[in-house]
């Protein structure tokens, strides 16, 4: 695949994941996808980030991404991305707050066969649990 491709695989797979929509996930990743994100150690399996994007949505309804900035080389994708919300759900144990979020992250795509298969993520949970006052910002 050209990196155009590669960077239209990544545009539709953040498509689906504003419409709610957790089958592009199994539509856009290989079988075997695996995820890196220390925000987020037990998200493995395209079965893991599909409940992570499921428990997400559940306490972000309103939830939307963002992509700030995107770059391509043979079969890398890099992302910056951006994602709002206001907490009305139960997250990881903390009671809906009310508070707006706005939080970036960074992750690099390995495209393999037309698919995504690796995804490497760092993701400002630091700013997240603050803007929910969790701890002091």
């Amino acid at each position: 695949m050209s990196t155009e491709e590669n960077k239209a695989l990544i545009r539709r797979l953040f498509d689906g994941i504003n419409q709610k929509d957790v089958a592009v996930i199994d539509e856009l990743c290989t079988p075997d996808f695996v995820t890196h994100d220390p925000a987020n150690p037990t998200v493995r399996s395209r079965e893991d980030f599909k409940q992570w994007l499921t428990a997400l949505s559940a306490a972000f309804p309103d939830l939307h991404f963002t992509i700030d900035d995107i770059l391509a080389e043979e079969d890398k994708v890099a992302y910056r991305y951006t994602f709002r919300a206001i907490h009305s759900g139960s997250w990881r144990g903390v009671a809906p707050t009310g508070k707006p979020i706005t939080v970036t992250a960074t992750s690099i795509a390995h495209i393999s066969g037309g698919k995504i298969a690796e995804l490497w993520s760092n993701t400002d949970a630091l700013g997240l649990v603050q803007q929910l006052g969790l701890i002091p910002a």
